[in-house]
C-alpha cells in the first residue's frame, strides 16, 4: 500500500511510551527508589535510559554512579512497582490506540510490536488493554540481546513477517528507538512523549506526531479514509 512514494507492508509499534503511557510511571518509580537508596536520579540520567533494555539501561546508571550502584536490586523493585500500579489502576492506554490500531487492521496492512520490555509485562499490558488481537507478531527484550539503539529488534521483527525493512513504517518515542528504526532502513515516526528529539534524530524522521489519533489522520489522508 502507497505512502507517498513508499510501498508498506508493516507498521511496527514500539510500547511503552506509544500505545502506553509507562515512561511517566518508570521514571516516577526510579525518583522514588532513588531517594529511598540515596541516588538523585534526575530526569536528564533517566532520559537516558529510554528506550534502552535492561543491560544497557545498567551500564548507564553504572557508569554515572559507580560500580555499586545497586542496580539488580532496584531494577527488581522497579519492576513490581510498575506490576503493582498497572494491576491497581489498569493500562494506561494513550489517546489514539484503539482506532489506529483497528484502521491498520481494516487497511490489511501488517502490524506488529517490537517492545524491549520483557514478556510478562508487554503480555499483561496487551492483555489488560485488549489489544493482543491486533498484532501479527510481538518481539520483546527477553529475545534479543543488543538492544536500541542497534536495529536488530526491528530487523528480527520485520524478518518473522518477511517485509523488506524499507516497506516498514516504526512508530517510536524514544531517541534510542527512532535511531534504531532508522539504522534498520524503515521510516521513523515519533510520537512526542517524554523525551523532545534534538536536532540529530530530527533528521533521522520520516514524520513527528503529537499522539497516534494524528497518525492515523495522516494515514486517511495518505492511504485512504
Amino acid at each position: 500500500m502507497k505512502l507517498g512514494k513508499y510501498e508498506i507492508e508493516l507498521v511496527i509499534f514500539d510500547m511503552d511510551g506509544v500505545m502506553f503511557d509507562t515512561e511517566k510511571i518508570s521514571h516516577r518509580s526510579w525518583k522514588k527508589l532513588g531517594k529511598k537508596y540515596n541516588y538523585n536520579i534526575d530526569d536528564d540520567i533517566f532520559k537516558k535510559t529510554v528506550g534502552l533494555n535492561i543491560k544497557s539501561t545498567q551500564q548507564v546508571y553504572k557508569k554515572h554512579f559507580g560500580a555499586n550502584f545497586p542496580f539488580e536490586k532496584m531494577k527488581n523493585e522497579e519492576i513490581k512497582m510498575m506490576k503493582d500500579y498497572i494491576l491497581s489502576e489498569g493500562a494506561p492506554v494513550k489517546e489514539g490506540v484503539y482506532e489506529l490500531l483497528s484502521y491498520i487492521k481494516n487497511r490489511n496492512l501488517k502490524i506488529a510490536l517490537a517492545t524491549l520490555a520483557l514478556k510478562e509485562r508487554a503480555e499483561l499490558l496487551l492483555n489488560l488493554s485488549d489489544t493482543r488481537k491486533y498484532f501479527d507478531v510481538i518481539t520483546c527484550g527477553d529475545k534479543i540481546i543488543n538492544g536500541k539503539p542497534d536495529p536488530d529488534i526491528f530487523l528480527k521483527t520485520a524478518q518473522k513477517l518477511s517485509c523488506e525493512p524499507e516497506n516498514c513504517v516504526v512508530l517510536e518515542d524514544s531517541e534510542n528507538g527512532i535511531t534504531a528504526a532508522y539504522r534498520a532502513g524503515m521510516l521513523p515516526i515519533l510520537i512526542l512523549d517524554f523525551i523532545r528529539p534534538g536536532k540529530e534524530i530530527e533528521a533521522m524522521l520520516f514524520k513527528r506526531f503529537d499522539n497516534l489519533k494524528e497518525v492515523k489522520e495522516y494515514f486517511e489522508d495518505n492511504l485512504g479514509a
